[in-house]
């Protein structure tokens, strides 16, 4: 499952393609990759063909494209409503293996390409977005945009607004967003009353942190995965919360983390991040902190929620009263 960074840089490389083009056409290869559009493939075709991709949006590893349409502007101002704010979205749900790559239309279908989205002529760009989904466990959707429960932008955008995908408005702001407020993140992980990396893994917490960079963060803050969170002082917090920040930025520097072959950014580049991991999938190999300051220790791993967590035993001593 690609984790914030690799999200973020399917973002970055979609803004430069397609902010600002128009849908002019939309074929559905095969309807499980919109199985999540209730309405079925006639009223998402409806809703793309004709709209403007206003920017490219991402909270967590929620990632949406704000459309912008006239008709839909025009019923707006006819409403009341505030024109040439986007209504609806299209959302991308990557999944396993869900892929977004943009192509020139004389490139052959890949083997697994599900939606093709034809874009307005735009001078030495690709003309097609195209959905490629080996597993299927992804998807795209039309969702609706609603405003944020706090005022700010819905999340990390070119031009923010004050609206989020109403699938992605349950979710906390992450790291990476400039509106992520660590005083209220500290308040709610001090009642939580649980482990500290279950409270990580909880989006509703904070978003866009997974195993991988969860395992990470903790191994740079020196904390144990089971260190209670109403245990947790400031100072601790805002280092677990910045390591969490630093690893997913040097991650992104990387061009993300691809254990699967299967994930890769638009131009259909994979990331190399994994080459320098220091806990996570090291089982049995030297801690690298530790065996810089002449320590014999290695790393371990051990279940955690169906998953796995990798620690160092001697730089993240385990709480005696831990939890999960």
């Amino acid at each position: 499952m690609p984790e914030l960074p690799e999200v973020e840089v399917v973002r970055r490389g979609l803004v430069s393609w397609v902010r600002g083009r128009t849908i002019e056409r939309v074929e559905v290869l095969d309807q499980r990759s919109i199985r999540r559009h209730a309405l079925g493939t006639e009223d998402f075709v409806g809703n793309l063909e004709g709209a403007t991709v206003a920017d490219v949006v991402r909270r967590g590893k929620f990632l949406w494209m704000p459309l912008l349409d006239t008709s839909v502007g025009r019923d707006a101002a006819a409403a009341g409503r505030p024109a040439g704010r986007p209504q609806v979205a299209l959302m991308a749900h990557l999944g396993m293996s869900g892929q977004l790559l943009m192509q020139d239309r004389n490139v052959p279908d890949e083997k697994h390409l599900k939606v093709r989205i034809r874009l307005s002529p735009r001078d030495g760009m690709p003309e097609q977005l195209r959905f490629v989904d080996q597993r299927i466990f992804g998807g795209l959707f039309v969702t609706a945009m609603v405003p944020t429960d706090d005022g700010g932008p819905g999340g990390l955008a070119e031009s923010p607004l004050p609206l989020i995908a109403e699938e992605a408005a349950h979710i906390a702001r992450d790291p990476l967003d400039p509106a992520f407020s660590f005083d209220l993140f500290y308040r709610r992980l001090r009642k939580r009353k649980t482990g500290l990396k279950r409270a990580l893994l909880d989006q509703g917490l904070v978003s866009g942190i997974g195993n991988i960079y969860a395992d990470e963060a903790l191994w740079r803050a020196r904390l144990h995965y089971a260190r209670p969170t109403d245990t947790l002082r400031r100072t601790e917090a805002e280092r677990v919360l910045g390591s969490a920040r630093e690893v997913m930025l040097d991650a992104l520097a990387a061009g993300g983390t691809s254990f699967d072959s299967l994930y890769v950014n638009v131009n259909g580049a994979s990331g190399y991040f994994d080459r320098s991991l220091n806990a996570y999938g090291r089982e049995g190999q030297p801690c690298k902190r530790c065996a810089a300051a002449g320590i014999h220790a290695f790393i371990r791993r051990e279940q955690f929620m169906n998953r796995s967590s990798y620690t160092c035993p001697v730089c993240q001593t385990r709480p005696r009263n831990g939890r999960w």
